[in-house]
């Protein structure tokens, strides 16, 4: 069956799993992935009764959390030098706000620099961090 865990204590290391408006309770020895039950997890299971045996994620659960690859502080910097060009949203993924902070600088003769300085703070303040595809910055 396939279902999602509505909760889990892990003091008793017991959870309860949501399918098709039944309710099912594991135990962690039931649990085989190697990360621990969460809230919220689409899971796939067998069934004895109401009890659920033979635990797993589905889907992008199983994935590991994703890696950071770009640096917070050379976006930064992008931003502070070149925000009007929108150098560091290029530097992180965000093409079509780039093209933006670019039109904004032509258009308004300078004023889209404010934009940059601007995201600079907020990079470095820790704000903005995350790249276009979601992964944490460096």
């Amino acid at each position: 069956m396939i279902g999602n865990i509505e909760s889990y204590d892990v003091d008793s290391k017991t959870g309860v799993i949501k399918s098709a408006d039944k309710l099912f309770t594991f135990h962690v020895d039931n649990w085989l992935p190697e990360v621990p039950p969460d809230q919220g997890d689409d899971v796939s299971f067998d069934t004895e009764g109401t009890t659920a045996s033979n635990v797993n994620l589905l889907g992008a659960a199983i994935l590991e959390k994703p890696k950071a690859v770009k640096y917070k502080y050379v976006a930064a910097l992008l931003a502070f030098l070149f925000g009007g060009l929108g150098l560091h949203r290029l530097y992180l993924g965000y093409y079509w706000i780039a093209l933006a902070q670019l039109a904004l600088t032509l258009v308004t003769a300078g004023y889209g620099l404010l934009w940059g300085f601007v995201e600079s703070l907020l990079l470095l303040a820790g704000h903005m961090d995350k790249d276009a595809k979601g992964r944490p910055l460096k």
